[in-house]
C-alpha cells in the first residue's frame, strides 16, 4: 500500500556544500518548513510535479532540466540536478508500490538572509484522475490579463518558469468550478491562446498536432513534448505556433495536458460542446501511460 514520503535536499544547489548524497529521509508527518523562508512568505521558489506510473517516472530527465530552467529565470543557484534525480528515486522507493504517484519536487531561496535555499521532494499516492482522463473536462476562455508578447515586453513577469506564487492559477480554477466548470484555458489579451493553470493546451487541427509556441510566455510542456512523440509514430505533423482563440472552437479536438492527469479532452469549453475524437484520445494516453522519457 503506498504511503507519502519525503526527503530533504541538504544540498539542493550549488550555493551549498555537497556531504555525502545531498539529501535526506524525512517525517512526511511532522514540521520542516521555517516561517522565514522566502518561499513561504513571498513564493520565491519553484517546482516540478511528476507522474509515475506503475512504477515508472514519466520524463523525469525534462522536468530536471525544466526545474533548472525555472531556476536560473528567478536568478536561482544552479540546482545539483543529480542530487534531484537520486533523491526523486528515493522519495518513490519511500512511497512504496502504487499504480500511480504524483512527485513534487519544490526549490526555494531558503531562509531569509542566509544565503542557502531550500528543497525537497515529495511522493504521494496521485488524485485519480481517470474520468477526465475517460469522459473529458469542460472548460472556460480566461483573459489571462497580458499581451501574447509580454515574455519580451516585460521579463520580470517571469512568463515561462514554473515559480510557486500559484494564487493566479488556483483563483481561476475557483472561477470555474464557482460557474460549473473543471478547468480553464488562459487567452491573451490580443486574441492568442496561451496554456491552463496547470496544463499545456493541444489542438489537432486537420492533421497536425498544434500547441501554443513558448515564445508566448508559457511554460514548456513535458507532457505535450511527449505527445508530440506520439504524432510522428501516428503519421501527425506538429507545429508549435500562435493559436488564435478562434481555432478551439473548430478544432478536431482539444486537449489539456498535464504529468499527473495525461491529457484529458476538453468536452465542453465556454459552455459550447467540442468535437471529441476517443480512439486517439484513448491511443494518446496508452501513449503517455507506457512511453516514459
Amino acid at each position: 500500500m503506498a504511503t507519502t514520503s519525503l526527503i530533504l535536499l541538504t544540498a539542493p544547489t550549488t550555493a551549498e556544500e555537497l556531504h555525502g548524497p545531498g539529501y535526506a529521509v524525512a517525517d512526511p508527518g511532522r514540521p520542516h518548513l521555517r516561517v522565514t523562508d522566502l518561499g513561504a512568505t513571498r513564493g520565491d521558489g519553484v517546482f516540478e510535479t511528476i507522474g509515475v506510473i506503475d512504477g515508472h517516472v514519466q520524463a523525469l530527465t525534462s522536468h530536471l532540466e525544466r526545474l533548472a530552467a525555472s531556476a536560473e529565470l528567478l536568478d536561482l543557484p544552479s540546482p545539483r540536478l543529480e542530487v534531484w534525480r537520486t533523491a526523486v528515486a528515493a522519495a518513490i522507493q519511500g512511497a512504496g508500490a502504487a499504480p500511480e504517484l504524483s512527485v513534487k519536487l519544490v526549490l526555494t531561496r531558503g531562509e531569509e538572509g542566509t544565503g542557502r535555499c531550500t528543497g525537497w521532494v515529495r511522493a504521494a499516492p496521485a488524485p485519480d484522475t481517470s474520468r477526465a482522463r475517460t469522459e473529458g473536462v469542460r472548460a472556460l476562455t480566461l483573459d489571462r490579463g497580458y499581451r501574447s508578447d509580454v515574455a519580451e515586453t516585460s521579463p520580470w513577469l517571469l512568463q515561462g518558469a514554473k515559480y510557486t506564487s500559484y494564487a493566479v492559477n488556483m483563483a481561476a480554477l475557483r472561477h470555474a468550478h464557482a460557474r460549473g466548470a473543471d478547468d480553464v484555458i488562459f487567452v491573451s489579451s490580443d486574441g492568442a491562446v496561451l496554456e491552463g493553470p496547470t496544463a499545456s493546451v493541444l489542438l489537432r487541427v486537420g492533421d497536425t498536432l498544434v500547441t501554443p509556441g513558448t515564445d508566448q510566455g508559457i511554460l514548456p510542456g513535458t507532457t505535450q513534448d511527449r505527445a508530440f512523440r506520439f504524432a510522428e509514430r501516428a503519421g501527425l505533423a506538429t507545429s508549435a505556433r500562435r493559436v488564435e482563440v478562434s481555432e478551439l472552437a473548430v478544432a478536431e479536438q482539444v486537449w489539456l495536458c498535464s504529468s499527473v492527469r495525461l491529457c484529458a479532452p476538453v468536452r465542453e469549453l465556454d459552455g459550447r460542446e467540442l468535437a471529441w475524437d476517443r480512439d486517439l484520445t484513448a491511443d494518446l494516453l496508452q501513449w503517455l501511460r507506457t512511453t516514459h522519457d
